[in-house]
């Protein structure tokens, strides 16, 4: 009995000190990166960002289902993660209820938090949404709102240019500012005062959508949110990890090209030290590191 207990404690402990993984289908995901860098110091956390088949906005529901099933198995299979982070609205309306079901690890998206703080923010119950079109799409931002309240009114737009401008670094340019200031003119019309950042690339744009929308709507970051479910799983499975890793270890990977993925990432995540940046190659229906 003794034996078993000491094996039940080690185990405990070995889970504890695994790390966290964040799946995205670009840069998009780092929001949640550098929230959860803030949040949870001591958690060393591991990312994916598709980013050779971003955009997934516009592709088929089963193209996001096995890319994001890709990339969750390697994280699994190849670093032992103790919760996985969708941290992708598109991978989260398609896939979360399917690896829900099929992984024994927590697994989180970024919807239900975000659909959840835009209720309780809205006063008029006049809510905004920007995301992508399969995001869009789905409907589950209405779904998750009116399950609140179905009192609410929800104007919904995709906008797949704005993640193109993230993507290609542009995310701070004059051209970025004017495309915003153009495509969300329409919302004034529909008096919201609540608008949802219903994908992970646009906190990066947050200056330009605050000024095109007016400072008297709240944005919403649905990315943001998605950390304060995490810690709600670490604390409730007592898996917090006990190893203080200051985010110095923290492994990114992509798909797409290395060095414009470090060159975003470094200077959004603003770290005092050099990223570790690796380059995934997609093998027939999985993913393998570079070697």
């Amino acid at each position: 009995m003794l034996a078993f207990f000491i094996i039940l404690v080690i185990i405990n402990y070995m889970i504890k000190n695994n790390p966290i993984g964040l799946v995205d289908s670009g840069i998009g995901g780092l929001t949640v990166v550098k929230e959860s860098q803030k949040q949870l110091p001591n958690e060393q956390l591991i990312y994916i960002g598709d980013t050779a088949r971003m955009p997934y906005g516009p592709r088929s529901e089963k193209e996001v289902i096995d890319y994001t099933f890709q990339m969750a198995h390697y994280l699994v299979n190849e670093q032992n993660i103790k919760m996985l982070v969708i941290a992708c609205n598109t991978a989260t309306a398609r896939a979360l209820s399917q690896l829900r079901e099929q992984l024994c690890i927590p697994v989180i998206g970024v919807i239900q938090p975000g659909a959840e703080a835009a209720v309780s923010i809205s006063q008029n119950k006049k809510i905004g949404l920007i995301a992508t079109q399969g995001t869009v799409e789905s409907q589950v931002y209405n779904e998750k709102m009116l399950a609140i309240d179905n009192n609410v009114q929800i104007t919904s737009q995709a906008e797949p240019e704005f993640v193109t401008l993230v993507e290609n670094n542009l995310y701070q340019s004059d051209e970025a500012r004017e495309v915003i200031a153009h495509h969300l003119s329409a919302f004034k019309e529909a008096n919201i005062d609540t608008l949802i950042l219903g994908c992970t690339h646009f906190p990066l744009l947050t200056p330009f959508i605050q000024e095109a929308v007016g400072s008297d709507v709240t944005l919403v970051d649905s990315g943001a949110k998605t950390v304060a479910v995490m810690k709600q799983y670490l604390d409730e499975l007592d898996i917090h990890s006990e190893v203080k890793h200051n985010h110095s270890d923290d492994i990114y990977n992509t798909t797409g090209d290395k060095l414009k993925f470090k060159t975003i990432a470094s200077s959004w995540l603003a770290r005092n030290h050099e990223l570790d940046v690796r380059h995934l190659n997609i093998v027939g229906d999985h993913l393998e590191e570079e070697k």
